[in-house]
């Protein structure tokens, strides 16, 4: 299957000696449209966690992906105009992000890429039709129960992993690839998500 477009959406990195693997991961990846990306809060070191101590990613253009901070991205699929925006994360953290004025009107089809779940609540209904984010790792430690499961990872109720369809836009919580705190998972196992978008009726 041919892919059309990878997105990331943030915690790209924990410690600067990472560096150098994430561009060369990022440098395999292959996409008719290429990459894009945002930043997580572990990116720019903004975290409780003690074992990350990431310097900021100025850029990301030699590894063959664009990195989105509060800006947008054109594409051409099969003729029809896409736009791919991305939040910064130290923006949406002290609230200065407006995700509304990156809009593009003439984009038949816009996609909004921010690593935190809740950017969802500041939309508006007509912003964006998709929304991709991740931060919660899936609970990352969870204890199942029949009917559902405790996450400690993130105790505060809302987007944690799946496909939410809202009011406003459909939004898609990755459990990701990576860790906090302690460098293992315990019934979120990783994820990579495939996504495949088919036109309304």
């Amino acid at each position: 299957m041919e892919i059309d477009l990878v997105a990331i959406t943030g915690d790209l990195l924990s410690r600067d000696r990472g560096e150098r693997e994430l561009r060369d991961g990022l440098r395999r990846l292959r996409a008719r449209h290429g990459v894009v990306a945002v930043l997580g809060n572990h990116d720019v070191a903004v975290t409780r966690d003690p074992f990350s101590a990431a310097r900021e990613l100025a850029d990301l253009e030699d590894a063959g992906a664009v990195l989105l901070r509060d800006s947008s991205h054109a594409l051409a699929v099969d003729g029809a105009r896409v736009q791919v925006a991305g939040v910064d994360p130290r923006s949406y953290m002290h609230r200065r992000a407006r995700p509304r004025r990156l809009v593009d009107p003439a984009a038949r089809f816009r996609v909004l890429l921010c690593h935190f779940p809740q950017v969802v609540d500041r939309l508006a209904p007509d912003a964006f039709h998709l929304v991709l984010a991740g931060h919660v790792h899936g609970g990352q430690i969870c204890l199942p129960y029949p009917g559902g499961k405790v996450t400690f990872g993130e105790l505060r109720p809302g987007y944690r992993e799946g496909v939410f369809q809202l009011a406003q836009t459909t939004l898609v919580v990755s459990r990701g690839t990576g860790t906090a705190f302690v460098p293992f998972r315990f019934f979120a196992r990783p994820e990579a998500a495939l996504l495949v978008l088919r036109p309304g009726v």
